[in-house]
């Protein structure tokens, strides 16, 4: 499941309903905002963030997101917030 979460991120309608299930304030004008800077669009840009994190995480990152996925309801969704937490919000990349 979460690889098929991963895989449609590039999905402009998977990425809207996505954002809508994660509840984090602010995060579509975010992607947006970062994405024009890059010349993207917002669905591509989530997309390259969130596979970029998972390609270059460290054995602590996976562990944590290993740790987050195991006690959410819903792991994927768990494990993308937590990605677009660490990436986005609390290193200010957006």
């Amino acid at each position: 499941m979460f690889g098929a979460l991963i895989a449609s991120l590039d999905n402009p309608q998977a990425m809207a309903a996505l954002i809508g299930v994660l509840g984090m304030e602010g995060l579509d004008e975010r992607l947006e905002k970062a994405a024009a800077a890059e010349a993207m669009e917002p669905a591509d840009y989530l997309a390259v963030v969130v596979r970029s994190f998972l390609e270059t995480a460290s054995d602590d990152d996976f562990v944590q997101l290993v740790g987050i996925m195991n006690r959410a309801e819903d792991p994927g969704l768990a494990a993308v917030r937590s990605i677009l937490r660490k990436t986005v919000m609390e290193q200010g990349t957006l």
